[in-house]
């Protein structure tokens, strides 16, 4: 089924291969790769080229995650990752990606950009999948299709973004099991969520791609370290369409050592679960707030009676949220990240001033 989805200029691709792909053994002198031998600032190695492959992050990522380093490969970001996922398989101006709204907003841009159509169906008002919808839709798409272009990704938020709730595995699973092109799972909250991975079902799905993320849980959002986890097939597919050396030294050393600090991250994460649980009874305890969310991520969906002012009574006080007022089922709403329990205090004293008038 793989050879089938992949786009056929991909499929017969010859990748660049750059000099640290060709030799990867231990060496005391390079002159392979054109690089300056001096270096001038304070990271060492800068001069050289990094690991292209990114070999002792995905085996470190292995121990510490347990995502299978031969099932991994390394982005410049999640969204370096879907926007590969989105050449691979899709030929621009015929085939096209599918996606569940309210979500995360890169998928469409990523499609703009590569000339690919994007469909869309709505969750249900409580931001759950409607499974009955989605069945039907697949359906008719599969009775409907042409011999040119067709369906070839459907991407799953969860936990969702915007909406902050995850999806249940079974759920996952079954349309994995529907659905005859690519279904690519984005977990990058899944640190902070007691829902199942569908890291799970890539052992028995071939079409699942799972993202993953070191930007949110393990406080790496500058170094931009993304992971995909999928068959052998699909990632190998990754590894000759990604930039050659698409992450840089720096990123892969502090990746490393955030790895090395599981317990630490770990302490906090569960200080920011604490918080998130604290902040949705303190915020649906104000007159001015109609709704908290269920969270299962590191922030919280917040319908307000008035939310334009709410956002801008917070801006004026220096507090940044976001405004997801206009995305599909989330009128009213501002998005609300869980900071520090100082940040988390005066956001509170904010909108308590607010009420005050």
């Amino acid at each position: 089924m793989m050879r089938e989805l992949v786009r056929t200029n991909i499929a017969n691709l010859t990748p660049y291969s750059s000099a640290r792909n060709e030799f990867t053994g231990e060496a005391e002198v390079f002159l392979d790769a054109n690089e300056n031998w001096q270096g001038f600032v304070s990271y060492r190695g800068a001069n050289r080229y990094p690991d292209p492959q990114a070999t002792a992050l995905r085996a470190r990522i292995e121990e510490v995650l347990g995502l299978p380093a031969s099932q991994t490969v390394i982005g410049s970001g999640s969204d370096e990752l879907i926007d590969n996922l989105i050449r691979i398989f899709c030929e621009p101006r015929e085939d096209s990606i599918l996606v569940m709204n309210p979500t995360y907003g890169a998928y469409r841009v990523f499609a703009d950009i590569n000339d690919v159509a994007v469909r869309s169906i709505d969750l249900t008002p409580e931001f759950q999948i409607d499974m009955p919808l989605l069945s039907q839709y697949l359906e008719n798409e599969r009775a409907g299709r042409s011999g040119t272009g067709r369906l070839k990704l459907l991407f799953i938020c969860s936990p969702n973004n915007p909406t902050a709730n995850a999806f249940d595995l079974s759920t996952i699973e079954a349309i994995c099991t529907l659905f005859d092109g690519i279904v690519v799972v984005d977990e990058a909250y899944q640190d902070f969520s007691t829902q199942g991975s569908a890291a799970s079902l890539v052992a028995t799905h071939e079409n699942v791609v799972v993202l993953r993320t070191l930007s949110k849980c393990w406080g790496l959002a500058s170094a931009r370290v993304g992971i995909a986890l999928s068959s052998e097939a699909i990632v190998s597919l990754i590894a000759q369409v990604k930039y050659p050396y698409n992450l840089g030294g720096p990123s892969q050393t502090l990746a490393l050592e955030v790895l090395s600090k599981a317990d630490e991250v770990r302490s906090g994460l569960k200080a920011i679960i604490e918080e998130r649980e604290r902040m949705g009874e303190a915020l649906g305890a104000l007159s001015c707030v109609e709704r908290v969310f269920p969270s299962d991520a590191n922030f919280l969906l917040v319908r307000f009676a008035d939310p334009r002012a709410v956002y801008r009574f917070l801006a004026d006080r220096l507090i940044i949220v976001r405004d997801r007022s206009t995305q599909r089922h989330c009128q009213g709403c501002l998005r609300l990240t869980v900071g520090s329990k100082r940040e988390n205090e005066r956001l509170l004293a904010a909108l308590k001033e607010y009420e005050r008038g």
